[in-house]
């Protein structure tokens, strides 16, 4: 083998080195990781029938938290009544709502996702109602409203909590009657659009607070789905984050081929207050940052969230001791001059490690 196959072969196969003796309870750690490396890859070659396999519609996780809401999203799917989908920012409210229009019988109508938080209070009327032509000072034609353009289809109504409670009035309206009237317009408007609302906020306390209509939410509320935090499913991290790496890689032209036990160890122990936004930013700020071939901690800015060798790693490395001299001994017929030359040690060293470890015959 010449020397540039010697270095293709290190660069595609070599991961790790440990220097002699190895700390073993470290190996193991390692030999853990690439393992669910092994199962992870396995697992995208492997196909599987739609909505049955690791992703469904793009929502990736194999955590008991995640088969649950898939398994909500299929039945949820299969009516036509108003969903309320709760849980943080960032943890994939829109991708649940995506889910259930695509499984549902509606999945060849329009699908329209609305942010209520970043539209003004002004605009939001005629933004969701349409309007007509001459209503008001610059409205030069007609315009179809968001809840018509979702006919036959789903209507998303993220961060529901910010609507103003004028609208809130005119929304409970059009969910009771099934039609509308455009700003401006004296005919009302039959329409099929099914409503699926998502929020961060608790909408009970709002409308304890008077912020929310009471009618509403008990409207809204027929079907709800919780979207859990990423920290309530740390056991997806790592496949988030190779599926987020494997996206982003192809942008990129840098020479990162996955993550350092060391970036998995951290990725694992934060907290995630941005969920799997920030997983997803944190992936895209690495591939810039990372100047190796494999993303760090420090790559990632979390560095501070490696998790500290415990008091058990001593037990660990002392169990793992024991039994490499048990073996060796056997394998030599019990003949400790053998087993010394076997273990790189000298006799005295090792007639001191059978005494520690009570192999003393």
């Amino acid at each position: 083998m010449d020397l540039p196959q010697m270095r293709n072969l290190l660069i595609e196969r070599f991961f790790d080195y440990y220097a002699c003796p190895p700390d073993w309870a470290e190996v193991a750690g390692i030999l853990n990781y690439l393992a669910r490396r092994w199962e992870l890859h396995r697992n995208l070659k492997t196909s599987a029938p739609v909505g049955m396999g690791p992703e469904l519609l793009g929502m990736v996780g194999r955590s008991p938290a995640m088969e649950r809401l898939r398994k909500t999203i299929r039945k949820v799917a299969q009516t036509q009544a108003t969903v309320l989908i709760r849980g943080e920012s960032g943890c994939g409210k829109e991708l649940a709502t995506r889910a259930i229009h695509l499984c549902s019988s509606r999945a060849d109508g329009p699908f329209i996702a609305v942010n209520c938080a970043s539209i003004p209070p002004s605009l939001m009327q005629s933004e969701l109602f349409g309007y007509e032509k001459g209503s008001f000072t610059g409205a030069a034609t007609r315009k179809q409203g968001l809840i018509e353009a979702a006919h036959q289809g789903t209507l998303f109504l993220d961060e529901i909590g910010d609507l103003s409670l004028d609208l809130q009035a005119n929304l409970l309206r059009f969910l009771q009657e099934k039609s509308i009237y455009r700003v401006g317009g004296l005919q009302s408007i039959p329409l099929d659009t099914r409503v699926i609302a998502a929020t961060h906020v608790n909408l009970q306390e709002a409308v304890l607070q008077g912020r929310f209509r009471e009618d509403l939410f008990y409207r809204l509320n027929v079907l709800p789905i919780e979207v859990p935090a990423l920290r309530e499913r740390r056991m997806d991290i790592p496949l988030l984050a190779q599926h987020f790496f494997d996206r982003c890689k192809k942008e990129h032209t840098g020479q990162p081929q996955g993550f350092a036990h060391s970036a998995m160890n951290a990725l694992t122990n934060y907290d995630w207050p941005g969920n799997v936004r920030e997983l997803y930013n944190r992936v895209q700020r690495a591939l810039v940052m990372a100047e190796g071939r494999w993303i760090t901690a420090e790559d990632l800015g979390l560095e501070s969230f490696l998790k500290k060798p415990s008091i058990r790693l001593e037990s660990a490395r002392t169990l793992a001791e024991r039994e490499i001299i048990q073996l060796t001994l056997t394998e030599v017929g019990h003949n400790v001059s053998k087993a010394a030359r076997e273990l790189g040690i000298s006799r005295m060293t090792l007639y001191r490690l059978m005494a520690k470890h009570d192999l003393l015959q």
